[in-house]
């Protein structure tokens, strides 16, 4: 079994990660770390998780007792824990904050299994992907690798109210956010520099930007993105391209109709589709913010960093009614 130690185990992410790792065949959580719930069950704080286990959250970090630690922070929280506490070499990270994502003076690895698996498998320490960040780059990647867009690539996306986290806030609270929308971040959200980074990687000198408008929505789960850029392709031509791209990709999935998000809600799946308008091609993508786009990709890359099934403990269904 791998023991499993999650830190900030309280918030959306922590939910999450333990509703996934409690129904692993191949995990064991050894602990939940929370200093504000030490002592109190993980029930009374996840109240989805009634009756699923006894856990209870707890102040202590025994290092020494697990074979990977998920870390649940909020961003810029990793490295300074880092600095502050010692984490033995032999247990693996996995950072779900934004911390070590880009490239520089570090040893984590962009945990992006749909390019990186390989690095993934081979690697001690994790930075995983962003939510939009996810959605954007699965919805880019094919055609980035087949070098058949060009100029600016103009994104827009709606998510729903758990990407902000679990902690209340104006934009978070139910009677702004209700029957609302709005957008936020204007062409300036963080996960640009992630994105950026996989398109130079990908394709490099590419001179477009990428122009990105970030939407809240009136929903709690799923990311749901719409890209275009100008192409020269024929639609027949593009759609092999990304079926090629895919076709080992063990939850993104090309489909032939335009997706609606709750084909992914609940799941690790990511759903992607193209269609062309004269010379622009219109990439659609869709995720759950907090799964594919936070703990199921972490649990998928942990399955691959510990050479099991990448499938382990993530054969959800979708919320679809």
């Amino acid at each position: 079994m791998i023991r499993v130690g999650i830190l900030g185990a309280a918030g959306y992410t922590g939910g999450e990660l333990i509703r996934l790792l409690l129904n692993h065949p191949e995990a064991d959580i050894v602990f939940a770390n929370s200093e504000s719930n030490a002592g109190n069950l993980v029930s009374d704080v996840h109240e989805g998780l009634l009756g699923e286990t006894e856990l209870k959250f707890t102040d202590q970090m025994p290092f020494e007792d697990v074979d990977v630690v998920f870390f649940c922070f909020g961003h810029g929280k990793s490295e300074a824990f880092l600095k502050e506490h010692t984490i033995p070499g032999n247990v693996k990270i996995i950072d779900l904050a934004q911390d070590f994502r880009i490239k520089g003076d570090h040893d984590y690895v962009y945990g992006l299994p749909e390019t990186h698996k390989s690095m993934i498998a081979d690697c001690q320490h994790l930075a995983n992907p962003g939510c939009f960040a996810t959605c954007i780059q699965l919805a880019l990647l094919p055609a980035l690798k087949a070098g058949i867009i060009s100029g600016d690539i103009h994104v827009n996306g709606i998510t729903g109210s758990t990407g902000a986290g679990q902690k209340p806030g104006a934009t978070t609270h139910f009677s702004w956010r209700n029957d609302n929308i709005s957008v936020y971040k204007t062409f300036t959200h963080q996960h640009l520099l992630e994105i950026n980074q996989t398109v130079q990687e990908l394709c490099p000198g590419y001179a477009g930007r990428v122009l990105f408008i970030p939407q809240r929505g009136c929903f709690t789960r799923g990311i749901f993105v719409t890209a275009y850029a100008k192409c020269d392709k024929p639609i027949e031509e593009i759609q092999q391209t990304y079926a090629d791209y895919y076709r080992d990709a063990a939850f993104t999935h090309v489909v032939t109709k335009s997706p609606d998000i709750k084909q992914v809600v609940n799941t690790n799946k990511a759903v992607v589709y193209v269609e062309k308008y004269e010379d622009q091609l219109l990439m659609v993508s869709c995720i759950d913010n907090l799964l594919k786009g936070a703990v199921g990709q972490a649990v998928q890359n942990m399955n691959l960093m510990f050479g099991i099934d990448e499938k382990a403990g993530l054969r959800l269904k979708a919320s679809a009614f």
